[in-house]
């Protein structure tokens, strides 16, 4: 808040607009915003924001409405509050709607406010952070209003692949409000206290006569879990914004930069013993996969994206040697690390945003293929397996793949194999690269054979055993991959962080173009 109140009229003007835009919506409302669990806007930015860096710009801009009596009610800074920070001594641009000034609804002089950050924040190469918390458009200005929001989703498009943007919704976030977070690269929300959809409960009542609540249709849970919607979610507002800070360490500032590096205490030579029997002997036994990606990257540390959907297949942000890389990784204690709709889609994007944004992609593969079913098939997961494939195709930055398993089928190339140019591929000697696991593969090409046992059950059962164990031993291996050049390097798994990051430094310098178009037309 502003200081002592200055003697001279025209300061003491200024200190009292500065006092009612710093006040918001009153003390009363401000009590209730806290009453239901939520911080102010203004709150929320000092907590994100290293102390004492904000900028704010347009505080006292307010909306041109004169319609419905709203020329008699005007708050300087029209219920948001818009400029820029540091986060961790690195530049950003930030918007905070405050829901006690009109609900925080959107008007057009709250949309140019908006805009005005995010035109800044592309000039001049900076991440964008939006803290939502919103009733929606404003009804009194009507079609102004739904320009303001198409303002909005212009500038989230252009500013895509360009600059990190970064949406917290905490609080209402409904209607055409959603499609700004949407288009946004992450979405972090507030557990209890924060929902996003496209129509609310009550219109679903009258329209289809389903019965459900904000938080069931679109509160953190739901969108974390079943929707994919929210790539993150927090107990607390605190914990929230601590987690944005965190995701914005392993970004660049824009897309001409590289991410940031760190000093690294770990040793970029270390061996991890434990490595060696992470990985199950049987090939049908589970195992977490996120055990051998925190033994391999810089202190045990792994800032995982999409923690609760999806969870076949894992997606993060981690270092190796002090320098950010992404993370793909079946998860095989999960469908057995399968790749489905939603785990073809969930990587498909996080592989995009890194090749955006320079970070390497690290992948690690035990995948026994494609999931099998009527609802795959008809849910299109020709088309959604394909945008995997198309982004790791596409994918320019470094590429390095360890294969710790199995590695079957189609989902062996969709995985970033070296057929879709990944720069260096490594397999465990546990790899077992194929069209099909040996028990499949036997029951086709050894028919004959198995019917030639005879009716006898235990004759057929040792038949089927020495042929699998046959095949086993000349294709589910990773050397016949390594004598076509497809693998680069059998190594032993407690030399991964080793051998990942010596790789890494070979490709820093790597430099490859696509071929001149205006764009692909991914599979979408």
């Amino acid at each position: 808040m502003s200081g002592p109140v200055d003697p001279d009229p025209r300061r003491a003007r200024l200190d009292r607009l500065d006092a009612e835009a710093e006040g918001g919506g009153g003390a009363a409302r401000i009590a209730r915003q806290h009453e239901a669990g939520k911080l102010t806007a203004r709150e929320r930015l000092e907590l994100f924001l290293d102390p004492g860096s904000f900028v704010e710009l347009d505080k006292f801009k307010t909306h041109r409405c004169a319609d419905f009596g709203m020329q008699e009610h005007r708050v300087p800074g029209d219920g948001v509050v818009t400029g820029y920070g540091l986060v961790e001594g690195r530049q950003v641009f930030v918007f905070a709607q405050d829901f006690t000034v009109f609900g925080g609804s959107l008007s057009g002089a709250y949309a140019e406010k908006i805009c005005k950050v995010m035109d800044r924040a592309m000039e001049v190469g900076c991440p964008v952070v939006g803290l939502n918390d919103s009733g929606g458009a404003r009804i009194q200005e009507g079609v102004v209003s739904l320009a303001g929001y198409a303002d909005i989703f212009l500038r989230n498009t252009l500013a895509s692949g360009v600059v990190p943007q970064v949406s917290v919704v905490m609080g209402p976030c409904a209607g055409g409000a959603v499609y700004s977070p949407a288009i946004t690269d992450f979405i972090f929300m507030v557990k209890d206290t924060s929902y996003m959809f496209i129509t609310g409960p009550e219109v679903i009542r009258a329209v289809t006569h389903e019965e459900v609540t904000k938080e069931e249709l679109g509160g953190a849970r739901a969108h974390a879990q079943k929707s994919g919607v929210a790539h993150f979610t927090f107990d607390s507002e605190e914990a929230t914004l601590r987690a944005v800070r965190e995701l914005l360490s392993f970004l660049p500032q824009n897309n001409a930069d590289d991410p940031p590096a760190l000093p690294c205490s770990d040793d970029p030579a270390r061996r991890d013993p434990a490595l060696k029997t992470l990985v199950p002997d049987s090939p049908n036994k589970p195992y977490d996969m996120k055990d051998v990606l925190r033994a391999v990257v810089d202190d045990g540390h792994f800032f995982e994206v999409g923690r609760h959907y999806a969870e076949n297949l894992v997606i993060g942000f981690a270092r190796l040697n002090g320098r950010p890389v992404g993370l793909v990784a079946n998860q095989p204690a999960v469908l057995a690390g399968v790749l489905d709709i939603k785990a073809s889609v969930k990587a498909a994007r996080f592989v995009r945003f890194c090749d955006a944004f320079n970070l390497p992609l690290v992948t690690f593969v035990d995948v026994p293929g494609f999931l099998p079913g009527t609802d795959q098939e008809w849910g299109g997961i020709i088309t959604h397996g394909a945008k995997l494939l198309f982004a790791y195709a596409e994918a320019t930055v470094p590429k390095v793949t360890v294969i710790t398993r199995k590695a079957y089928g189609g989902a062996y190339d969709v995985m970033a194999s070296k057929h879709l140019r990944a720069d260096v591929n490594f397999a465990f000697p546990t790899a077992e690269i194929a069209v099909m696991g040996p028990e499949g593969a036997v029951g086709i090409i050894f028919r004959k054979e198995l019917s030639a046992a005879g009716a006898d059950p235990a004759a057929q059962q040792e038949t089927r055993q020495r042929l699998v164990a046959d095949y086993r031993e000349k294709f589910a291996n990773p050397y016949k991959a390594a004598e076509l050049g497809y693998v680069d390097e059998v190594i032993r798994p407690e030399d991964t962080r080793p051998r990942l990051i010596r790789a890494l430094e070979m490709l820093r310098t790597k430099r490859q173009e696509l071929p001149p178009k205006k764009h692909g037309n991914m599979p979408l």
